[in-house]
């Protein structure tokens, strides 16, 4: 039904080109003649009608003219029709010369019956655009969808309103627009009126009742955003945005393209450049191991290595469904490549020997660790036998089945770590720097902070507790952290790979610190409602093994720049890996028996900047309050 809707739509639009090919000439001999056609000229005039009438029709049909979509008639629409009727009327031209003999024949008519045809055709494509934008659509929309302001009156909002008045069904409804440059407020843009600056924004959305504000002003930095919400934070309106500045660009909005603002959008992280060729140089067409690849950080890195190609890519992990998701996930996008899904833990001897023998490894990405800082305290037996025995098993198959590269995912809480599961890590970094001396794989350790959105993380959880009505718990309102996206993370880890010679530890720019508080009100302000009203932010003490700042370096780390501005190195310190050899041993030892005293101690002794907020007697009571089934073989 519809495309016989279609065709008839292209029938009537062939039949007034027709028409307007007929006049087109009829005006350009009356132009010609002063309206006063002599009747000499009777036949020359019949004469031409035949032939535009054979040979223009023709080139408008074989030119495709009449596969375009007239209701969206753009720019590069007119430059199509131009075309059209040049070449139409050039042939037409040269025939009716051919038939005079080239005998005298008003030239003037030739460039009259041009400018007229090119004139009727492109007016007749934009003419129903014209009425349907600003006659039909807005009828249609007038009483649909929410009431809505569009922040920015430039060249994003021009394309913004358009796309929603093309879409009858939108759920926008906008009101007008805001800016804050003087000389728009009080005109008018397709129509809407700028209806004031940003700082009456509050009282624009009480006066129209606005639900929905669209920030339209896609090179806005994340203190602009911030600076918008907050004058708004006391309304109950929910902020949008449009997407990157390139989309714009080309013109490629869409109303399925408009998002809600996300607390990403306000933490001001610049985009990361990579290094594309130094990246590809040692992922592409090479075997590569990532564990935890199911995680948060793991399942995006898989994702980062994924787009450079490599011949085979090896997901390990101990989770199933998250595995099968991320496996499904990675063959429908990439469905050339050898992706293996290898459940198994990285504490398996024997299953590590099997995964190496069978793919042979060139490049491996180390991210299987324990992360939860309360849930590692009341589990430190975990702690040790995972994020530092496992770490050491990885790391020793590595080296004897020849890996060039590994690299290790570790955390800031490895830095003056008060926690078992800082502790653990910065144990890990210890004997993978010490090793790597000694090995011909090149072992380098990547430290970040908080990833936003990662599983456990903040975010989530106040995500979960503003849509149960609150309260939003915070530890301390003076606890801050450092943070930055997934992927940003990600490929920051790809490009420190490819940077690192062995032994070094890169520290990625984190950016400022942000204080929780802060971020539990800007995410309940996003979410429509006021902080301390509608929901309450409730301060609840330090968790065990917390502290109110992280740090980023251990005292006596030098800081080196790399080629890359988002990319530092920590210089190597020498350490003997005898030493932490034995160490370890007695941690295994104090593992296998759940001694979390023998734990604690050798765990200080080895990270003597370990300094742990619970003593190990305090540890140990805490869990037969809190885990008295593991408590009881302490």
């Amino acid at each position: 039904m519809t495309r016989l809707i279609d065709n008839n739509r292209r029938l009537l639009v062939f039949l007034l080109d027709l028409i307007l090919i007929v006049v087109s000439l009829l005006t350009a001999f009356l132009l010609r003649f002063d309206f006063s056609i002599p009747v000499d000229f009777y036949p020359l005039l019949k004469q031409g009608l035949l032939v535009v009438l054979l040979t223009k029709p023709f080139v408008f049909l074989l030119s495709g003219l009449y596969r375009n979509l007239w209701r969206y008639a753009s720019l590069q629409d007119g430059v199509e029709i131009t075309k059209v009727v040049t070449a139409s009327s050039i042939i037409s031209g040269f025939l009716l010369m051919y038939l005079r003999h080239f005998a005298p024949y008003p030239r003037s008519i030739f460039i009259l019956d041009w400018f007229i045809l090119l004139a009727l055709i492109t007016a007749s494509r934009l003419i129903w655009r014209i009425y349907r934008e600003t006659v039909v659509m807005p009828r249609l929309n007038a009483f649909t969808g929410q009431p809505t302001l569009i922040v920015g009156a430039g060249e994003a909002g021009s394309l913004l309103i358009k796309e929603i008045r093309r879409h009858k069904d939108s759920s926008f409804n906008v009101i007008g627009f805001v800016d804050d440059d003087q000389q728009k407020i009080g005109m008018k843009m397709h129509g809407l009126p700028v209806l004031g600056s940003t700082k009456q924004l509050s009282s624009l959305i009480d006066a129209y009742q606005i639900q929905d504000v669209i920030i339209a002003i896609p090179t806005a930095a994340s203190k602009t955003i911030r600076d918008i919400i907050r004058l708004s934070e006391h309304s109950k309106v929910r902020f949008k945005t449009l997407p990157a500045i390139n989309d714009i660009i080309e013109g490629k909005i869409s109303v399925s393209q408009i998002k809600d603002v996300d607390i990403c959008d306000l933490l001001g992280r610049d985009t990361v450049t990579l290094d594309v060729a130094s990246i590809r140089n040692y992922l592409e067409g090479k075997r590569v191991l990532v564990t935890g690849a199911a995680g948060s950080i793991g399942s995006e890195i898989c994702r980062q290595i994924a787009s450079f190609m490599p011949s085979k890519l090896v997901l390990l992990d101990s989770a199933e469904t998250p595995l099968y998701h991320i496996e499904k996930e990675l063959a429908a996008a990439y469905p050339d490549m050898r992706i293996a899904a290898i459940l198994a833990d990285i504490r398996q001897d024997g299953r590590l020997d099997y995964v190496f023998e069978t793919f042979q490894p060139e490049v491996v990405f180390h991210a299987a660790a324990y992360k939860h800082v309360p849930m590692v305290e009341y589990n430190p037996v975990e702690a040790i036998t995972n994020n530092i025995l496992g770490t050491r098993l990885l790391a020793r198959k590595a080296n004897a089945f020849g890996v060039y590269n590994f690299v290790m995912i570790s955390t800031d809480k490895a830095v003056n770590p008060t926690n078992i599961m800082g502790a653990s890590k910065r144990a890990a970094e210890l004997f993978v720097q010490a090793f790597s001396r000694e090995s011909g794989t090149n072992f380098t350790t990547v430290r970040f902070g908080n990833v936003l959105g990662s599983n456990g993380s903040v975010i989530p959880l106040f995500k979960e507790q503003i849509k149960a009505g609150g309260p939003v718990t915070v530890t301390d309102p003076e606890v801050v952290r450092y943070f930055m996206t997934i992927p940003e993370a990600s490929q920051l880890v790809l490009q420190a790979g490819c940077i690192g010679k062995g032994g070094e530890i890169f520290l990625l720019d984190m950016g400022e610190p942000v204080k929780i508080s802060d971020l539990a009100e800007e995410l309940i302000t996003l979410s429509g409602f006021t902080p301390y009203k509608d929901i309450d932010i409730l301060y609840t003490g330090l968790r065990p093994g917390e502290k109110l700042f992280e740090e980023l370096l251990v005292a006596g780390e030098g800081v080196k720049q790399t080629k890359h501005k988002k990319i530092k190195v920590l210089e190597a310190v020498e350490y003997d890996l005898d030493l932490i050899e034995k160490s370890l041993e007695s941690l295994a030892v104090a593992a296998e028996q759940a001694d979390i005293k023998a734990v604690v101690q050798t765990l200080r002794t080895l990270v003597p900047e370990f300094n742990p907020i619970y003593n190990p007697d305090s540890i140990t009571h805490t869990l037969k309050k809190l885990r008295p089934d593991i408590a009881q073989t302490a």
